[in-house]
């Protein structure tokens, strides 16, 4: 086979995938992952599949079990495994907050699993015909990217309704990602109508998390731009005192020194305004602007840094009760601070 031939058969194994993860980046119109994230989240997939393949090569000879059926019943429960740990490791590190980039990103883990697959394969059957690389690129890369993002997706609707879960809230993502790889690995039909099958199932799937996610966003952004800045004009007005977040924070006279208090009302002033500057980009961007991050942002984030070793632990425990700290609020000014420094 020529390299041409060669080449042909690599781009059609890998530009469905890419393009379908580029569709899915588009239509993010909050902006909610960066591109950079992305292309790291791809390189991670990247690694996924070179620990699976030395997991499947070993757990082959371990078994005894010839490729197919190894294929059929071990190598999903494996690869979705490695695959859904990037996922985790994501979330673990406040890097997801919706559906959407929950989807957006679980793809680009499968998706980097995939290209590193495909151009396996293509080096261990080399004279593969084109009818089998069209499979191999709208099938079989679609389902790992549409696998994990079903991980993800799932993974982060259990969190929303049970955050307490924890690790556990991915297992359910997980079970249901594995099922349809190995009922892909069966090829109960023809390799054409699976193909087919993913080409309807997965874009189905992720425009429904697509439209349940741009809903929830919009009832975030709304309810808590509203609370933030009811926050901050009580902190800057002269009536704070008798507010009854004054009021909790005039009780840690108690406990600190004055100087800690003031230190503590900085931070929690400083903390709101960065939230409401992240709920305004992502605003922007869903109304078609291109805001950029400017020196006083970058500034902020370093003295809400230094705030927070001059309180201590414990006295950011103790302003808890006054701050939103659920996982969206967290996830948001990690990604505003991760933009600032990238800008």
């Amino acid at each position: 086979m020529g390299y041409a031939a060669a080449a042909l058969h690599v781009l059609i194994g890998l530009l469905p995938v890419l393009g379908f993860l580029a569709a899915l980046f588009w239509l993010d119109s909050y902006g909610l992952v960066a591109a950079r994230i992305v292309i790291a989240v791809i390189v991670a997939g990247f690694a996924a599949a070179g620990v699976c393949y030395e997991v499947n090569g070993a757990l082959i000879g371990w078994t005894g079990l010839d490729f197919v059926t190894y294929s059929r019943y071990v190598g999903p429960l494996v690869e979705e495994f490695a695959k859904g740990l990037v996922v985790v490791a994501l979330v673990r590190m406040n890097r997801v907050g919706f559906l959407v980039d929950a989807a957006i990103l679980g793809f680009a883990v499968g998706a980097g699993f995939a290209i590193v697959e495909n151009i396996a394969y293509q080096r261990l059957v080399p004279d593969a015909g084109v009818g089998l690389w069209i499979v191999r690129g709208f099938g079989t890369a679609i389902m790992h990217g549409g696998c994990t993002a079903m991980l993800a997706v799932v993974g982060i609707a259990v969190l929303e309704r049970w955050p307490q879960a924890g690790l556990a809230a991915f297992a359910p993502g997980y079970l249901l990602a594995v099922l349809p790889h190995a009922a892909y690995n069966h090829s109960f039909v023809s390799p054409l109508v699976s193909t087919l099958a993913v080409m309807v199932v997965v874009p189905g799937m992720l425009f429904i998390a697509f439209d349940r996610s741009e809903r929830a966003v919009a009832n975030w952004l709304g309810h808590g731009f509203d609370a933030d800045t009811q926050m901050l004009e009580s902190i800057t007005s002269g009536g704070f005192s008798q507010s009854p977040a004054g009021r909790y924070l005039g009780s840690l006279r108690e406990r600190f020194k004055g100087p800690v208090v003031a230190d503590i009302l900085c931070y929690l002033r400083l903390h709101t305004e960065l939230a409401l500057r992240a709920k305004g980009l992502l605003m922007m961007r869903e109304n078609g602007f291109d805001p950029k991050i400017d020196e006083t942002t970058r500034a902020q984030f370093a003295e809400m840094r230094f705030l927070a070793k001059s309180i201590g632990p414990t006295g950011r425990l103790a302003i808890m009760p006054l701050m939103h700290q659920g996982r969206k609020d967290v996830w948001q000014l990690g990604m505003l601070e991760s933009e600032s420094a990238a800008s």
